[in-house]
């Protein structure tokens, strides 16, 4: 942690000194009393004059890249976002993920439509919130610098997290922007080893010209995990008295597991650089309408903001979707005013000063690199066990490197150049080149594989507008192994008045057909050894709708998907193919309630697969899940459930009361003392001390009981059985209900013994 202070600490300096080195050296240090930064033009010659001071606003423009051709999205800078506390959470902003329990570790998505494409090295999918990729780069342009800082801290020194994350970002000048991200970590488990430690460093710099323009990342990223195989015994959680030397309470970490000295690394870096010429033509327009063109261009798709969904990993700067290449380089430094940011192009104005020359790109040329790199290291130095799925010879030093370079040229007509431009539309051809080096069988050598892929792709979007927005985008392989692989992706939105707000209406949807990647078709190391050269191609077609109501705080999706040759590992951690089709029908609903500072976020998940064995959806919901038949068997099992527990609740009321009248014997004496014999029951442990309290706040009201036990009676009556335990249920809570107490807890029946004593 301290080699990672210092490192801040000296490019924040080194940061500083460029934005010194852009300042006129004046006595007043370019900064008006508040702080805020001064046009050096505006300063007086002497301190003794009465002048008037004029101080530039700061001004901060953001924005993401796509990783394919480079576009452009603007983002708000926003640094106090709503939730801020839950963005380190691995669960996710809503709970959503599922992870093995420390901060770092792997993690999958309880929703199927959240999840992300698989990357092409597997081994960095399950760290998706902690692996930066191009696309997930803010880049600025700013007249003062940019700063943000975090830091997370939770636990203590056994199992302990802390989290710190630096973003900085400076403007050299008008055009020329550079800045740096770090991102460090470490979570401790709750057993021996489990933790993770990681570590990611980035520079990132852009060059906006009128009409050369720049955009570059170089991306680095470190990850050791320490992986145990589970608790050697159950019983320290479900008996800790059995165990231990029949100490009740130890630290976890003390808890013997299997697998002590086994972990996993993963390292990745790349560099990535995007790049465009723009031709176009000068038109000399009134001030007043360049200014307008600009605010337009920047700002054009600004309600369109609900299509894109906001990232909930980063750190306040939430998305909003605007035109991706209508950023011209004066709409992104003047906007609503021309002259007093200093940051503006300078542009000689004609002689009527009512005029000026403005840029309008008509073509772009575009060209994107992206060089990467990838090493997977998996070490276990163990006793040799048989049983163990990972070691069974002792020793195990598996490692894969994936190599690739990726080029893309394109060139793109600009939407809005003229009246009859409503479109853009963009061309674009790709080439990868991708090498993986894995071990040989014996250890010692290396089998290496090369791929190349080409494809052909294009794009057709408006973004510009207030009502209707859309975009179609698809590209289709030619060569070697991209030959048969296709995407089309398709995105609308419509935006319309109802009830005195803008409501959106949102339509996606996309077709696939894909090779599997690389690592699910091919790995060799110690254990596990496949190629699966004959895979076949995935085919998924997904439509999606979604409604939003910003007024009321609504948001609904839904849609579905059919996969036709589902990838996925079996339960022998081997990669396999369902021949057959799948669909997922999903469904979502978020409404939020505010009052004053009060608010309330609720969110409501239905899916389903149409194959839980192969793609199970339900156990990302809970861990126990068990198939009782036909539809209508959960709801039997549900009654029945409840009328034993209300048997059960009957038996331990009487033999509290029979206990206590004969001997004296309170309930929570009477629980301690079965809990060591075979009529221990969770009943009698949990409402012993509400019993002798006499206080019954429901958890499940009485009501609800007779209600259910109602339904039980019927489902007796319908199988032609008497139960002589079920009547003396039911006739009790027809007895509490008689009696006013249906709010109280079920538990109250209690109450009728005391009656009868009495009596």
């Amino acid at each position: 942690m301290r080699r990672i202070l210092l490192t801040y600490i000296l490019l924040s300096v080194l940061g500083l000194l460029t934005v010194q080195a852009q300042r006129t050296l004046n006595t007043l240090d370019n900064r008006d009393r508040y702080g805020n930064q001064i046009d050096p033009s505006t300063q007086p010659d002497s301190l003794d004059t009465s002048t008037d001071v004029q101080s530039i606003p700061p001004k901060l423009y953001m924005w993401k890249i796509s990783e394919t051709l480079g576009n452009r999205t603007i983002v708000p800078a926003d640094t106090a976002n709503l939730n801020f506390q839950n963005t380190n959470m691995v669960d996710g902003m809503t709970g959503q993920y599922n992870f093995l329990g420390n901060l770092g570790s792997p993690r999958l998505s309880r929703i199927f439509f959240d999840r992300e494409d698989d990357e092409p090295t597997i081994f960095l999918a399950p760290f998706s919130s902690f692996y930066f990729r191009p696309d997930q780069m803010f880049f600025t342009n700013s007249n003062v610098p940019f700063t943000n800082l975090t830091y997370y801290k939770a636990g203590n020194k056994i199992n302990g997290e802390e989290r710190f994350k630096s973003y900085f970002s400076v403007n050299v000048n008008k055009r020329l922007a550079f800045g740096f991200n770090v991102d460090y970590l470490y979570g401790r488990g709750y057993y021996a080893n489990q933790s993770t430690s990681y570590f990611n460093a980035g520079i990132f710099g852009s060059y906006i010209g009128e009409r050369y323009q720049l955009q570059a990342v170089y991306n680095n990223f470190f990850m050791k995990m320490n992986e145990n195989g589970g608790i050697t015994n159950d019983g320290y959680i479900t008996r800790p008295d059995t165990m231990a030397e029949g100490k009740k309470e130890y630290e976890s970490t003390t808890i013997p597991v299997n697998l002590e000295q086994t972990s996993n690394r993963n390292k990745d870096f790349y560099v990535y650089l995007t790049q465009r010429y723009r031709l176009g033509v000068t038109r000399r327009v009134l001030k007043e309408e360049a200014a307008k063109n600009g605010i337009q261009q920047s700002f054009a798709s600004s309600n369109t903001a609900a299509q894109i969904k906001p990232s909930v990993e980063t750190d306040s700067l939430n998305t909003i979707g605007l035109s991706a290449d209508s950023l011209s380089t004066d709409s992104l430094m003047q906007a609503n005013n021309l002259r007093l940011d200093s940051l503006n192009n300078s542009s000689s104005l004609p002689e009527d000063t009512n005029f000026i020359e403005e840029f309008v790109p008509v073509t772009s040329f575009i060209h994107t690199i992206k060089v990467e790199r990838s090493r997977h290291h998996f070490r276990s130095v163990e006793a040799a066990n048989e049983n163990a799925n990972y070691n069974k010879f002792g020793v195990s030093r598996d490692s894969t490197t994936a190599f690739s370079v990726k080029n893309v040229f394109g060139i793109a007509l600009l939407e809005g150049f003229n009246k009859y431009a409503k479109a853009g539309l963009t061309a674009y051809i790709s080439h990868k080149y991708s090498r993986y080096d894995l071990m040989n069988k014996d250890s010692i050598t290396v089998d290496r594989f090369t791929e190349q892929e080409i494809f052909v792709g294009g794009e057709l979007a408006k973004r510009q507008g207030k009502t209707l927005h859309y975009s179609v985008d698809g590209e289709v392989g030619i060569m070697d192994k991209a030959l048969g692989q296709f995407r089309v992706n398709g995105n609308m939105d419509l935006n319309f008045r109802l009830w005195k707000d803008t409501v959106n209406f949102i339509v996606r949807g996309f077709v696939k057909n894909t090779l599997p990647s690389f690592y699910m078709r091919h790995y060799h190391s110690n254990l596990y050894i496949w190629d699966n050269d004959n895979m076949e191609k995935e085919f998924r077609t997904r439509v999606e709708g979604e409604l939003n109501i910003g007024r009321w705080g609504t948001n609904l999706r839904a849609g579905v998907e059919n996969i036709k040759n589902y990838t996925y590992f079996n339960q022998s951690a081997m990669p396999t193919q369902h021949s057959g089709n799948i669909q997922v029908l999903s469904a979502t609903l978020k409404q939020n309630f505010r009052a004053g500072i009060f608010h309330l976020d609720n969110e409501v998940v239905w899916q389903k697969s149409s194959n839980e064995t192969v793609l199970p959806l339900l156990q990302c919901m809970g861990s126990n899940i068990i198939y009782l038949g036909e539809n209508g068997s959960g709801l039997v099992m549900k009654l029945c459930h409840n009328l034993l527990v209300a048997e059960i609740q009957n038996g331990v009321n009487e033999v509290l009361h029979l206990a206590k009248a004969v001997a004296g014997i309170e309930p929570e004496t009477f629980a301690k003392a079965a809990s060591y014999g075979g009529a221990q029951t969770f009943y009698l442990d949990s409402k012993a001390e509400v019993l002798q309290k006499g206080d019954f706040t429901p958890a499940f009201a009485a009501e609800y009981m007779h209600k259910d036990l109602s339904l039980a009676k019927e489902l007796c009556a319908q199988a032609g059985l008497v139960f002589d335990g079920a009547e003396t249920a039911f006739r009790r809570y027809e007895e509490v209900m008689k009696a006013g107490w249906g709010k109280e807890d079920f538990s109250c029946t209690y109450k009728l013994f005391d009656d009868e004593v009495q009596k």
